[in-house]
């Protein structure tokens, strides 16, 4: 089933004292564990092609526009992706359509290194190489196991080099480039109303989650 984010609780009680004592813990953790990958993270930086709430892969004169709302850690959007892809991939080159990828990180509580948000902003460094649709073929082909650790930094970079990136694409996964970025295109979806991974829809419908419906979609308008 598609995956949705699990909005956050709140509970009366805890003291000030005990709040800030959680706060300071979750920040060294944070730092202790991601403390190299944020170290480069550059506000408001954007992909080439890119907007604060994704990719654009395509003609942009095209007739149809799909927006492919995403989540690396998503099984589900690894098998949609496994059913669609060849016709995403053909779709684009005949320029019946554009797609706008939105890689959002829902699932960063499903990892123990935040892998929805690393693999997001690794997307964004691949939009830069323009790999972009082969990258995210190869991510939901290595998809780690939900509960574990995710694929570490330097499996990312592996991929993204047979994905045929350059050598920029390194650093730029290590240093955590698009890591606000990530941030950016999760909160528009999330205010867009988009609240479950995969979401497809095309010039503004949601479509089912088969390649018949896409195709479709995109074909009749």
């Amino acid at each position: 089933m598609p995956r949705r984010p699990t909005p956050a609780v709140r509970r009366g009680g805890p003291s000030t004292l005990t709040v800030a004592a959680v706060v300071v813990l979750v920040l060294f953790a944070g730092a202790v564990g991601f403390g190299v990958y944020r170290a480069g993270a550059r506000d408001g930086a954007l992909p080439a092609g890119a907007t604060a709430e994704g990719v654009t892969v395509g003609d942009p004169g095209a007739p149809a526009t799909i927006d492919l709302y995403l989540d690396f850690q998503c099984p589900a959007c690894a098998q949609y992706e496994q059913r669609t892809a060849a016709t995403i991939d053909q779709l684009v080159a005949s320029g019946q359509a554009e797609v706008v990828y939105h890689p959002v990180a829902y699932l960063n509580r499903f990892s123990s290194t935040r892998y929805s948000s690393r693999s997001s902003a690794a997307a964004g460094c691949a939009a830069d190489a323009g790999v972009l649709p082969r990258f995210a073929q190869l991510l939901y082909a290595h998809q780690p196991p939900e509960g574990g650790s995710g694929l570490p930094d330097d499996q990312l970079v592996a991929l993204g080099t047979q994905a045929g990136a350059g050598a920029d694409f390194g650093a730029c996964v290590q240093d955590g480039r698009y890591a606000d970025w990530s941030r950016s295109v999760t909160d528009a979806a999330s205010q867009a109303g988009v609240n479950a991974t995969p979401t497809v829809i095309v010039n503004g419908r949601e479509v089912d989650h088969t390649a018949e419906a896409l195709r479709t979609a995109v074909t009749t308008g």
